[in-house]
């Protein structure tokens, strides 16, 4: 216990002092949403993998899908890697970087106000994001609290607590800064973590030849006269396992949080190297956190009070035996998971509300004239307020997610599916569309926020007669089609206003 201990208290210590140190730089509205947009390829990728992967990943869906799928599930960490991290910066690295910064959008609400011409479009953009990381973050709050629960032998009520203001304080003092420096940190810890742990646990079941063995003996759950789907390449439900694969790898794309580490990086050079290192760590991370719990039906499963299996406590069931030392590694790798996670979906909770719902700026494009305009001062007193503000909704943010989390409705799976659902099924297809496509209207942006949220919801009224990971799939699929249908079939924007926005790429 005072391994756990120590190790906890100094990896805290060292995050609260990162925000302190961190504090100069978050004074400004830039500088605290953005880093000043000068953070390099190393923090930016840390910050993008360590926001990815948390412990709804480690806990929830390792737990989760790889009691579902077996050994299979180790496929939705590589699509994670190819399309969530790869693809992702390819297709939307350089592009969201030029343009964001072309039309001074410093959040995705902005950038679908600013792009579209459509104040409307950002309020309305906001609202979605601000409500639907709820569930996100409580899910989130969940996962580590159970580990810690685990590990410390410490009330889930606690731990919850405990970690939501430790967070807080972190990201009120140093903003985005300080959150990317501290992601740099925790996915360090995440990487040798998740290597220990998984040769850890093989070691305990004899092998990694021995273990396969043993999954490959056990019967499935559709056919008990069948066995070894556990063990095979596809699993024993190749197209539900290709719903997850879709939901946590395309939906990285569609996310605010996640879209938002593109903004703040400093040239496209390090958008280069960022991809690489990006790849790198989610294929380590997600590839090993599936991997690990495809060997989760070697270990007796916690039955609920409901009779049903609690998913969310399988990876500490594998863990619970594991050595005291690697034990406090599993907590801190969690721990450097979540946090960063929980960091980004504050940090990016507030400046949507601050900066698109309360002070909305009216702005214009680069080489169009600006209507009024105010001095220094007066302008660095608003940026300070606005700072404030933020760091204010950062508390209210917590505070509500803390509520949810307490009693949390569903397993940490479907809360996750229902918040990247609707955020990725609305946000997704008009956000890449509108960076490539010039035809794309303000009228399609509307249809696809309205599918999203509409699918999302209506699935969820009716007791999600279609599985909130499938429906979350479908939501962000669906709405390509329905932003080029659509965009085909309403007026276009005016020439000259989108010759401005495209202007950034022709340098």
């Amino acid at each position: 216990m005072f391994i756990k201990v120590a190790l906890t208290i100094i990896f805290l210590v060292v995050m609260v002092g990162v925000g302190f140190y961190s504090h100069k730089q978050a004074r400004s509205v830039e500088g605290f949403v953005l880093g000043g947009r000068s953070v390099g390829p190393w923090l930016t990728a840390f910050a993008y993998g360590t926001s990815y992967f948390s412990a709804v990943v480690f806990v929830g869906y390792a737990g989760q899908f790889g009691w579902k799928y077996g050994l299979s599930s180790t496929w939705i960490g590589v699509g994670n890697a190819v399309i969530g991290s790869l693809l992702a910066w390819l297709i939307l690295g350089r592009r969201t970087k030029l343009m964001t910064q072309h039309i001074e959008s410093r959040t995705m609400p902005d950038f679908f106000g600013t792009r579209f011409a459509d104040q409307s479009l950002r309020v309305c953009a906001s609202i979605i994001a601000f409500v639907f990381l709820i569930p996100y973050t409580a899910g989130v709050y969940s996962g580590i609290s159970r580990l810690f629960e685990m590990g410390f032998n410490i009330p889930y009520e606690y731990c919850v607590v405990i970690m939501s203001i430790l967070t807080a304080v972190y990201v009120i003092l140093g903003g985005y800064k300080a959150t990317a420096m501290n992601d740099f940190i925790q996915g360090i810890i995440m990487l040798f973590g998740i290597v220990a742990v998984i040769a850890a646990v093989l070691n305990a079941q004899g092998g990694f030849a021995t273990a396969v063995g043993k999954l490959a003996a056990l019967p499935s759950d559709a056919d008990p006269a069948v066995n070894g789907g556990f063990a095979s390449w596809l699993g024993p439900d190749p197209w539900g396992l290709l719903g997850v694969i879709v939901l946590t790898s395309l939906g990285t794309m569609g996310l605010p949080q996640m879209v938002g580490k593109f903004y703040s990086i400093t040239d496209e050079s390090a958008i280069r190297r960022g991809t690489i290192i990006s790849t790198i760590f989610a294929f380590i991370v997600a590839g090993g956190c599936y991997f690990l719990g495809g060997f989760g039906r070697l270990y007796e499963p916690v039955i609920a009070a409901n009779g049903k299996i609690a998913f969310d406590s399988i990876v500490p069931a594998m863990l619970v035996t594991l050595p005291d030392a690697l034990i406090a590694l599993v907590v801190l790798l969690v721990l450097s998971a979540s946090m960063s996670t929980l960091a980004s979906l504050v940090l990016t909770s507030s400046s949507t509300m601050t900066l698109d719902l309360i002070y909305r700026d009216k702005k214009s494009l680069p080489g169009e004239v600006e209507e009024g305009s105010i001095d220094d001062i007066v302008a660095e007193k608003v940026e300070r307020r606005k700072v404030v503000v933020m760091r204010v909704l950062i508390v209210f943010f917590i505070v509500i997610s803390l509520m949810i989390a307490l009693n949390p409705p569903t397993f940490i799976a479907q809360l996750m599916g229902i918040s990247w659902g609707a955020l990725a099924g609305a946000f997704l297809a008009p956000f890449m569309l509108g960076l490539y496509w010039r035809g794309t209207t303000r009228v399609a942006v509307w249809a696809c926020f309205l599918w999203g949220v509409g699918l999302t919801v209506v699935n969820m009224l009716l007791g999600n007669p279609i599985n909130p990971i499938n429906c979350g799939a479908i939501a962000m699929v669906g709405g390509f089609p329905v932003v080029w249908i659509v965009s085909l079939l309403t007026p276009k924007l005016p020439r000259e206003h989108v010759d401005s926005v495209f202007r950034c790429y022709k340098r």
